[in-house]
Formats: C-alpha cells, sequence, structure tokens
C-alpha cells in the first residue's frame, strides 16, 4: 500500500492549529506558500501550486478555505484535502494576466467567508518572508472592509505544531530518503572523470523518477573541484577531472516530505587535505548522532559538533550548523545552533548539516543524513558510505 498522509491527519492537523489559535487569540490564520515554498499551504491542504500561488485560511472555529489563483480550480478540486477552494486574482502567475470576466473573489470576502462574518480582531500571518508584495498589498488593503484587524506574525505557532512528527509523517520521511540513497548510490557507482556535474545530476534525478519520488526536495548540487567550495550553489557544466573533491548534494521529495543526502568524492586516490576534511566532518557527525536524543539540550549537539571540529583542527572551516529540521522543507525549524537552547524531543526530525569550507585550499564539502530523535538516541534514515569515497574511473 502506497505510503501517504490520511485525510484525517489533515484535518487533525487544523484542529491543533485552531486550538493554538484560540490560545494566542488569533481569529484567523493566513498560510502561504509558493511553487518553490509550498511548505505551509501544503501541511494543510496537500495542495502544491504551480505557476500560481495560494494560501489557507483557518477561522478559530469552522472550516479552512484554501485560496488559488484564477487558473488552477480543477487542479486543486483533484489534489486538495481542503474542500472549500476560492479564486483570487492576486494568487495569479507572476505575469498578471487579467482574466476578464472571470468570477474571482477579494482577500476581504473569503476572510469574511472564513470567519462566518463575526468580527476579526486578529489576524496571524504565516510565511510572511515569502508574501510577494502584491499579495500582502492585497491583505492590507483588505483590512479597513474587516474592520482593520491587526496583523501579526505566527509563523512559530505553526513551526512548533510541525516539529511534532506523526507516525505517517515519520514514514513518508523515511520513504524519501530510501529514494535519496538510492539516488546517491548511482551518482557513486557511475560518476566518471570527463563528465559534467549537471551529467551526474542527471543520473540522480533519474533515479528519483524511477523509484516514486515527486521530484528534487531543493534545486540540489554536485559541484567538483574548485565549485566544492561553496556552501550553497546549483549544478553547471563544469566538466569532472581527476584528482577533485566533489560536493554532492541529493535530495528527493515524497508525498511533500523533502530529503537530502550529503556525501563527498574523491576522482583518485584523496590528498592529505582531502582526506582530512572528510575524516573530519565524519567524525562530527558521529558526535552528534552518539549526543542527540529526547532529553537532551540542543545546544549540547550543537557543542559536541564544534569540539570535535576544534579537536581535530578545523574550527576554522565551519560556516555554522551543526542540524536543521526537516519535514515539508529540506531545511525547516527547528534549527540547532550555537546559540539554540531547547530540549529535543522524541518524533522531531533533523538533518546532520555539516558544511566544512577551505579557502586556502580550494575544497568544501557537505555530510547531511537524516535522523529521528528517540528516547534512546537516534535512528538514521540513511547511512550509505560514511567514509573516504575514492573513485578511480
Amino acid at each position: 500500500m502506497k505510503i501517504r498522509i490520511e485525510d484525517r491527519e489533515f484535518q487533525e492537523r487544523i484542529i491543533k492549529t485552531q486550538n493554538e489559535m484560540k490560545k494566542e487569540g488569533l481569529d484567523i490564520l493566513f498560510a502561504y506558500g509558493n511553487e518553490a515554498e509550498p511548505q505551509y499551504v501544503r501541511y494543510y491542504s496537500d495542495y502544491w501550486p504551480s505557476f500560481e500561488s495560494a494560501g489557507v485560511l483557518i477561522p478559530a472555529e469552522g472550516e479552512a478555505i484554501l485560496i488559488i489563483g484564477p487558473e488552477s480550480e480543477t487542479f486543486s478540486s483533484y489534489v486538495s484535502r481542503i474542500k472549500k477552494i476560492r479564486k483570487v486574482l492576486v494568487f495569479r502567475e507572476s505575469s498578471e494576466p487579467e482574466y476578464p470576466g472571470a468570477k474571482l473573489e477579494t482577500f476581504a470576502s473569503v476572510i469574511k467567508e472564513a470567519s462566518g462574518n463575526k468580527p476579526v480582531a486578529k489576524i496571524g500571518v504565516v510565511g510572511g518572508c515569502l508574501v510577494t508584495h502584491v499579495i500582502y498589498e492585497a491583505l492590507l488593503s483588505s483590512l479597513p472592509e474587516l474592520g482593520n484587524p491587526e496583523l501579526v506574525k505566527a509563523d512559530m505557532l505553526v513551526a512548533k505544531l510541525r516539529a511534532d512528527k506523526s507516525p505517517a509523517e515519520i514514514a513518508c520521511l523515511r520513504e524519501a530518503y530510501r529514494i535519496t540513497q538510492a539516488a546517491m548510490k548511482a551518482v557513486v557507482e557511475n560518476v566518471y572523470v570527463g563528465m559534467t556535474e549537471n551529467q551526474l545530476k542527471g543520473i540522480a534525478m533519474s533515479v528519483i523518477y524511477k523509484e516514486g519520488g515527486e521530484g528534487e526536495a531543493y534545486p540540489f548540487w554536485i559541484l567538483a573541484g574548485k565549485n566544492s567550495n561553496q556552501a550553497i550553489s546549483r549544478c553547471r557544466n563544469k566538466v569532472i577531472e581527476k584528482g577533485d573533491m566533489i560536493q554532492v548534494q541529493v535530495g528527493a521529495r515524497y508525498e511533500g516530505y523533502a530529503s537530502t543526502m550529503g556525501r563527498a568524492i574523491v576522482m583518485g586516490k584523496a590528498t592529505e587535505e582531502q582526506k582530512g576534511m572528510i575524516e573530519a566532518a565524519l567524525a562530527a557527525q558521529k558526535a552528534i548522532l552518539n549526543t542527540a536524543k529526547a532529553g537532551v539540550n540542543a545546544s549540547e549537539v550543537s557543542r559536541v559538533h564544534y569540539e570535535t571540529l576544534k579537536e581535530l583542527g578545523y574550527d576554522s572551516c565551519i560556516l555554522y550548523g551543526p542540524c536543521h529540521g526537516t519535514g515539508l522543507m529540506e531545511g525547516e525549524y527547528p534549527w540547532i545552533e550555537s546559540n539554540s537552547d531547547y530540549l529535543l524531543e522524541e518524533n522531531m526530525t533533523f538533518c546532520t548539516c555539516i558544511y566544512l569550507g577551505d579557502d586556502k585550499n580550494e575544497i568544501g564539502l557537505r555530510i547531511e543524513d537524516g535522523f529521528l530523535v528517540t528516547d534512546e538516541g537516534t535512528e538514521s534514515f540513511s547511512d550509505y558510505r560514511r567514509e573516504v569515497i575514492e573513485i578511480d574511473r
């Protein structure tokens, strides 16, 4: 049977959100999403917009509404777990067609419908860092018609709910990582000197689709030679050469859930600098996975990451880290950073996100694997070839 999130769980998410809204005094919650960052909209509706953007309106009491653009009615009706769907012009595609004659709602009309025409004093906005200027202006323009309610940032309300993963979510993440690990294995087994970064990415992508993935979890990258010393990047047509260290980032999305793996591959015999950096990153990852468990303060996980790399002489190569949450996005709340101060809880899911960059030798890498926090420790979602990988081909 296909692993998926059932309709009942989507309804439970809305009810839990409404309970938290009442505690915060929110009358309406507006969650925004787009094609690149669908997380908030997909969490409540399972809808992943294409071309257009989308939103979900949740009243403190009553039925949620999915907001779409003018062209996505048939698509959204087919996939949405929220049955009440309304079209609003400003959620259209960025080229801004006008759709003359189309019957469309306004922000004010859908908010009134969601609230049951009850007074609205406070609206929580989720995904504010994603909302376009046009959509935010439309929301602001609607406020006088609604009695000028206050707008407040409400991302953390939803983030805390999402941090506690259900058994079905964990099952989806396990499947996403199974697919990603298969893609990483294909990369290692097929890479050769003379191919390009993009060609190698194509091998990974073909496996992701063959194994049942929805596509890439993010625009993942494969970076060879001097390109490897880039924390965030994109694949190019750089030809892979003998002696190159390759930073390989592969991630699949399954049923909305995103996964990622990071490995370093050396084309030939690793130099002392290449081998030392890889072994240091793997040692830091091992320390993280041996430390994390329910009840441990996140700051302790960060501390062992830093102390391990400092002891090995690589603390100057740290950019950030060492972990971020994972779920409907490859990187989501909560982060584990040096200033973190909270206790890890059972069923939280994270990635070890260990990036090391050496500007002098122009090499860099990222060691990334997903894991589940348990009462006993951690369960890794991926563990393929945690070693110095040398390929003579």
